[in-house]
């Protein structure tokens, strides 16, 4: 095409052909039409390597060249690996290649517990099989005098809760599939969170011995989820082991070392030491133990350590086993005592000049923290365009949740369809069922949005949403959501509200007055009953009206509110049904923000 002339582009690794579309400044349509004359047949989501993108490039005269590791992340993710940004002020030459961080994410019967346990016993640093005599939360293992740290964390729960305050532990994701039972939902959850913290994924296709297992049905499910597998062309390497038998781990662990050479992990041992809070707990001999992961410079015993909102000098240190140890470097895992108090998974540590100054710092966070519970920053729809106006957010993640399949699919094509010059919209995951807490911390750790179509949260989602400051919105009708999202993405949105319940009165009696209607006579049992509330009627624990304060009786008089122990005479707008037992729920909308 001699009329676009021959211009350069920078390509990652991989890339969506909706990405490479924008980037060369085509339509995906013609990027796919030259994908399918190739012989590659794409999606608009799907992900494609750099070759395959070159050759699209190429045909639209753009001449593709490889961007290095560094730029990959901060111009293609948006998002920057912890350790690349533990790193960024180090001088280039006092950095050394760091033992990789693994974490294992996959569906609760998978065998990820049976996996680690073979990795640790066949293949633990230093030492013969079975020497770990705690669990310590993290361990190494070694594959041809090469380390490998393992992060031994109970799911993506804990994985997205390191994320969600601001750690990103792991540089690579073990996600394990059973072979016999293939992609199920937490399979699905684990990809997202994977794919949310932008780390590589590296497949453990478990239980290959037994006599159902169906590897290609497997692989066929991965490749629908955009991880193509590396014997189908694609960039994702599935590695076949079976943990019980012990079949594999040596070919996992050099996948593990082959995806952590190509990403170029390093870290400067004589750097400024920081690192990231794997677990604590308090033991009542020895006070606050705490795991930490040291992901730059050196830990030494005697060090002062600020660690979140706790703080305390390093008063003894042991390594995975429990060995008394006197430094740590990079990528080591160690148990410390001297700590305050117990910092919360995810928290990052850093080494203070001194144990005053780590002090005053913990005491200032504390102060902040309960500022922020009192009058934290809400993420909303409607906040999000001022974010944009001033440069502070390019991207709206969200994570949508429908009750069916048939609903689900076209929500999603309809909110891909979208296009905004500023924003970009990412899905980072999509699923039917209602809104689990798992839903909320992932939003949570990536500053996304919750959208739900006919679903509900559960009570553990909404707790987590009020805590962690998660907008979830509910839609019944497809139109109106994306109606919201438009509006958002335009700043025209208007504000949310949220329900605050304002107490509970019991029906003790009804009279009918003539010309009025019927009045319920009650008692306040908690709370206040308010005039310019909203009321629920409820009868048998189900909700069977609701409407406006048509007036609120205090004896006599008319008030604007009765509180708890007191009697009051309430009529509703357009109700008139009252029953002796029922029970009347008074809230107000507020607005969010």
């Amino acid at each position: 095409m001699s009329e676009i002339g021959h211009k350069t582009i920078e390509l990652p690794a991989s890339i969506t052909v909706r990405d490479l579309a924008q980037l060369i400044q085509a339509s995906p349509i013609q990027v796919i039409k030259i994908l399918m004359s190739n012989g590659v047949m794409a999606s608009i989501n799907q992900t494609i390597d750099f070759d395959t993108a070159a050759v699209v490039s190429s045909e639209l005269g753009f001449e593709a060249s490889m961007e290095q590791p560094d730029v990959v992340e901060e111009k293609e993710t948006g998002e920057i690996p912890l350790w690349r940004q533990l790193i960024a002020n180090e001088e280039s030459t006092q950095l050394i290649a760091r033992a990789p961080v693994v974490t294992i994410l996959g569906h609760v019967d998978h065998g990820k517990t049976t996996l680690l346990d073979a990795i640790r016993h066949a293949n633990v640093a230093g030492g013969e099989a079975g020497g770990i005599t705690q669990h310590i939360g993290a361990y190494q293992v070694e594959l041809k005098n090469h380390p490998i740290t393992f992060l031994d964390t109970p799911g993506h729960a804990a994985f997205t809760a390191m994320r969600a305050r601001g750690a990103q532990g792991a540089d690579i994701v073990v996600l394990v599939v059973a072979a016999d039972d293939g992609v199920m939902p937490q399979t699905r959850e684990a990809i997202a969170h994977a794919r949310a913290a932008r780390v590589p994924i590296i497949v453990a296709l478990n239980k290959i011995d037994k006599p159902d297992a169906n590897p290609d049905f497997v692989k066929k499910q991965l490749a629908d989820m955009g991880l193509v597998p590396d014997d189908w062309e694609g960039n994702t390497i599935i590695v076949p082991v079976s943990a019980k038998q012990k079949k594999g781990i040596d070919d996992l662990l050099e996948a593990i070392l082959l995806v952590a050479d190509s990403m170029e992990i390093k870290a400067n041992p004589q750097g400024r030491t920081i690192g990231t809070v794997v677990e604590a707990q308090v033991e009542r001999a020895k006070g606050v133990i705490a795991t930490l992961l040291v992901q730059n410079g050196t830990l030494e015993l005697g060090d002062a350590v600020l660690a979140g909102s706790s703080y305390g000098r390093v008063r003894a240190m042991f390594d995975f086993r429990g060995r008394k140890i006197h430094k740590a470097g990079p990528s080591t895992p160690v148990q410390i005592m001297g700590l305050n108090d117990v910092p919360t998974a995810g928290d990052l540590f850093q080494v203070m000049q001194s144990e005053k100054e780590a002090r005053q710092v913990a005491e200032e966070r504390k102060s902040q923290a309960h500022e922020t519970q009192i009058s934290g920053p809400k993420a909303s729809l409607e906040e999000l365009f001022s974010r944009v106006q001033s440069g502070e957010e390019h991207e709206l993640r969200l994570i949508v949740k429908a009750d069916v399949q048939g609903s689900l699919e076209p929500i999603v094509n309809e909110i891909n369809d979208m296009k905004s010059d500023e924003i970009k919209i990412n899905i980072l995951h999509s699923e039917t069922g209602n809104i689990t807490e798992n839903d909320v911390m992932l939003a949570a750790a990536s500053k996304a949005i919750i959208i739900g179509f006919n679903v509900q949260p559960d009570g553990s989602a909404r707790r987590t949403a009020e805590s962690e400051g998660v907008s979830i919105r509910l839609y019944d009708i497809i139109y109106r959501m994306t109606e919201d999202i438009e509006k958002a993405l335009k700043g025209m949105l208007e504000p949310e509200f949220r329900e605050v319940k304002l107490g509970h009165a019991e029906v003790m009696a009804v009279f009918k007055i003539t010309k009025v209607g019927n009045i319920a006579g009650c008692r306040v049992r908690d709370g206040e009953i308010r005039r310019n509330g909203k009321i629920r009627v409820i009868r048998g624990g189900q909700q069977i009206a609701e409407g406006e304060i048509a007036s609120l009786k205090h004896e006599k008089d008319d008030v604007q509110n009765v509180r708890q122990g007191f009697d009051c005479g309430i009529a509703l707008k357009n109700f008139n049904e009252f029953v002796q037992g029922d029970m009347l729920e008074c809230y107000i909308l507020e607005r969010n923000g």
